[in-house]
């Protein structure tokens, strides 16, 4: 999968958000028929869709993102909607059966810039992932089912907060813990003086959270 400069490399995350969301493509009759990949990157996860039977909408803010997943939808020869936007701008009131993300959500100093836009996300790391909670109501058909990714460094437990304030049941599916990545590593002192990790930790929980409107 081709990746250009400043694009995210998909990594541990996209793999298990890819699993989870195959797995939810099995849970009925088929595939969700429309799918809405936020934030898609280099497409990875919007092909998984596509190859799954999903029709798919894949919508980024960065053109260098946009220009990756369209050359990469066309080499794998899939039929993907790539969109340059946000949820605000690009969709004009479109639902889904299912929407995926793995958006920026490292803590940081500062809301990404850059290259780092792909993965720093404020102080707290919830600069993109309260925006998505408070927009995926809007997005979802009745029945049909968020699928977010980020690290335990972002607060999971928030995040299921808002999504259940807005209205959708949601849960914490999948759990992996992974070596810490070149990005941690190199603001481990930082995330330790804020009491985002303890001294001794030395690996990076993920979690997928599940949310459905009913």
């Amino acid at each position: 999968m081709l990746t250009l400069p400043g694009v995210y490399t998909p990594q541990h995350d996209t793999r298990l958000l890819a699993s989870a969301l195959l797995k939810e493509a099995g849970t009925g009759n088929g595939p969700p028929s429309d799918v809405l990949d936020i934030g898609t990157g280099s497409g990875a996860l919007a092909l998984c869709a596509a190859r799954a039977g999903a029709r798919v909408t894949a919508v980024d803010i960065a053109w260098r993102a946009v220009l990756t997943a369209r050359v990469n939808t066309w080499l794998a020869r899939q039929r993907i909607t790539v969109l340059h936007g946000d949820l605000d701008t690009v969709l004009h009131g479109r639902t889904f059966d299912l929407v995926v993300s793995n958006p920026p959500y490292v803590p940081a100093l500062r809301d990404g810039r850059g290259p780092a836009r792909a993965w720093d996300a404020g102080r707290d790391g919830r600069a993109v992932l309260d925006r998505i909670c408070a927009a995926a109501p809007a997005v979802l058909r009745p029945g049909g089912v968020l699928l977010l990714v980020h690290s335990a460094l972002s607060g999971p437990r928030l995040t299921l907060e808002r999504l259940a304030g807005a209205g959708l049941h949601a849960q914490v599916t999948e759990r992996r813990r992974i070596p810490f990545g070149p990005v941690l590593r190199s603001r481990l002192d930082w995330l330790r003086t804020r009491g985002l990790l303890a001294p001794d930790e030395d690996r990076e929980e993920l979690v997928v959270i599940r949310a459905e409107r009913r």
